[in-house]
């Protein structure tokens, strides 16, 4: 791992613990880079992974935190924050957004804080699993505790 994944990891840690989060981040001996990766990884439901997606709301970057298990609707991520067009953004605009890459962007940690939708379809889990800023670090975490660190706003986001 490089200086700078490493400086990701350390950052996503640190973030964590100034947010009070009960979830140790840990390395996966796989790629997590997609959901069905890290839940293959992690031995569990492919549902209970949470997915950290980048999209832009009329132009601006918003956090979609979505069940691996499903697709988002935009159309839906637009009627809950009230934007006219979500459109999915690209490598350049998550890095920027993040100051991660895509493949290990945390809920957590991000140079400004994000308007955040958290999918409700993930709450039927006791526990679920996010990225921990690379691709082959997550953690734990809950439902309640995800929209906690987040300051996100859950919605029915999923197709």
């Amino acid at each position: 791992m490089s200086d700078a994944e490493q400086q990701s990891v350390i950052h996503v840690r640190n973030a964590l613990k100034l947010l009070g989060a009960r979830g140790e981040v840990r390395r996966l001996d796989d790629s997590a880079r997609t959901a069905k990766e890290a839940a293959n990884a992690l031995g569990i439901e492919v549902g209970q992974i949470a997915s950290s997606l980048i999209f832009l709301a009329d132009g601006k970057p918003i956090l979609v935190m979505a069940s691996g298990k499903h697709r988002v609707n935009t159309n839906n991520v637009a009627a809950a924050l009230e934007a006219d067009e979500v459109t999915k953004a690209s490598a350049e605009d998550v890095r920027a957004a993040t100051g991660y890459a895509i493949g290990g962007v945390a809920p957590v940690g991000h140079p400004e804080q994000l308007p955040t939708i958290v999918d409700i379809s993930l709450s039927q889990y006791d526990e679920i699993w996010a990225a921990g800023g690379h691709p082959h670090y997550v953690f734990p975490t809950t439902y309640d505790e995800l929209l906690r660190i987040t300051g996100g706003h859950a919605a029915e986001i999923s197709v």
